[in-house]
């Protein structure tokens, strides 16, 4: 990612919180030499230590990408973004040299893809994911509410995928705070 040092964001916390608040990922990964991309909700988990974290996820058993285990992959979430006109009073004031520009906030999350097939390490995960974005619902539904023989057959259908952060990555561009 081009990221010029005005627009790099230095605040650990503030990539973590885009990533909490806009979980849905696209993980990019090599097919046979090709790019890929599967758009993921990704569940953040700090570590001790290194504070990198973790990213954690569930793809479908169907899907493809959690074969890729061991790869060096990438992980783009986006956060607010904004089309930008040129300001008409710059326009008038530089003879109109000003043109549009796009404002956004992104985080690149790099590191290895690593494959859990653990129904214990699934369900922790789909539990996770669920308190976190059935928490402003009114009426939050619980993993606990389906029948337990229903989940423990979707736990079958599904493989969990991991990536220890290696590097992270935040581009800041306008937007104000809170935006």
């Amino acid at each position: 990612m081009y990221l010029p040092t005005r627009h790099r964001q230095q605040d650990p916390q503030a990539m973590r919180e885009l990533i909490r608040q806009h979980a849905l990922g696209m993980l990019v990964t090599q097919d046979d030499g090709r790019p890929d991309a599967d758009h993921l909700p990704f569940e953040f988990v700090e570590t001790p230590g290194d504070g990198l974290g973790l990213l954690r996820a569930h793809v479908a058993r169907a899907n493809p990408v959690w074969r890729r285990a061991g790869q060096q992959v990438l992980a783009v979430f986006r956060g607010p973004a904004a089309y930008v006109p040129p300001d008409q009073q710059e326009k008038r004031d530089t003879g109109g040299r000003v043109v549009p520009t796009w404002d956004y906030h992104v985080v690149h999350v790099h590191g290895r893809l690593r494959t859990v097939d653990d129904p214990a390490w699934l369900l922790e995960v789909l539990h996770g994911q669920t308190r976190h974005h059935e928490a402003a619902q009114p009426q939050p539904w619980s993993v606990a509410d389906a029948p337990p023989d229903y989940i423990k057959g979707m736990l079958k259908a599904i493989v969990g995928i991991e990536i220890a952060i290696e590097r992270i990555e935040g581009k800041w561009k306008g937007l104000a705070p809170g935006s």
